[in-house]
């Protein structure tokens, strides 16, 4: 007599799929505040990155410190919200919050020093911002390379109200920088697409090649077939400097 095993309800699934449901699952507290703030820290700050993932663009970090006394309802981490939604919640976030401050590192410095770097540094320069200066940092998955206190907590933005509230900020800028620039290169999509990997900027990498802006040390973006001037410098053979470890994650952040 045969038994069948039950399938996994995230066998058939990918992984970006995946990792959507279990960020829906999590809850966004004051957990890791008050743990901070029962320690004797009084400016807790919430560190986050966004667009760690798009080939086109800058990465852009943000970091807030909540005020205590002042509630703001529905923070959670930015990609399960509707950009109406963030729009509302970054604007409450600006006007109740004790600081907050927003830092980018621009495409070019991403090729220079690879994206993980950079959004380290984006972090970094976020916080150096922060007037006041914040006590005590909570980031997001990684920690910055300065002398605050700090804790890294894995799935940061769908814990933490402080690390949510700056990747709020960090994708409302983020996405308006993006959309900026959308009618200086129309064939990509990015009002739509943010400069992620979609169908659409696919086809134009393809039948276009990549412009100045987008990241030439990506993979989808140097493999593209009309490679730009910009370019040049990055095939030749006598100057291998083309950092493949960014093989790409197709997941926003």
């Amino acid at each position: 007599m045969s038994s069948k095993s039950k399938a996994s309800p995230t066998a058939n699934i990918s992984a970006s799929a995946a990792k959507l449901r279990l960020l829906k699952r999590l809850r966004c507290t004051l957990k890791f505040e008050k743990l901070a703030w029962g320690s004797g820290a009084t400016l807790v700050a919430g560190v986050d990155e966004v667009g760690r993932g798009s080939l086109f663009g800058p990465v852009v970090a943000a970091a807030v410190i909540l005020d205590p006394s002042y509630r703001i309802r529905g923070l959670r981490d930015s990609k399960l919200l509707l950009a109406g939604r963030r729009e509302e919640l970054a604007l409450r976030i600006r006007e109740h919050s004790i600081a907050w401050a927003i830092a980018a590192v621009d495409s070019a410095r991403i090729d220079q020093i690879n994206i993980y770097h950079a959004s380290r540094l984006a972090m970094l320069r976020a916080v150096q911002q922060l007037n006041p200066q914040a006590g005590y940092l909570l980031i997001d998955a990684v920690k910055v390379d300065c002398e605050i206190p700090q804790r890294k907590i894995i799935h940061g933005d769908a814990l933490s109200a402080s690390i949510a509230a700056a990747s709020i900020i960090a994708k409302v800028e983020r996405d308006r920088m993006i959309a900026a620039w959308d009618p200086v290169y129309p064939v990509y999509g990015l009002a739509s697409n943010k400069g992620y990997y979609t169908p659409r900027h696919r086809k134009a990498l393809r039948e276009h090649g990549p412009s100045p802006l987008h990241r030439q040390s990506f993979a989808p973006v140097w493999n593209a077939p009309v490679p730009q001037e910009v370019l040049d410098f990055m095939l030749d053979d006598t100057n291998p400097v083309i950092n493949e470890e960014e093989a790409l994650l197709v997941s926003e952040g």
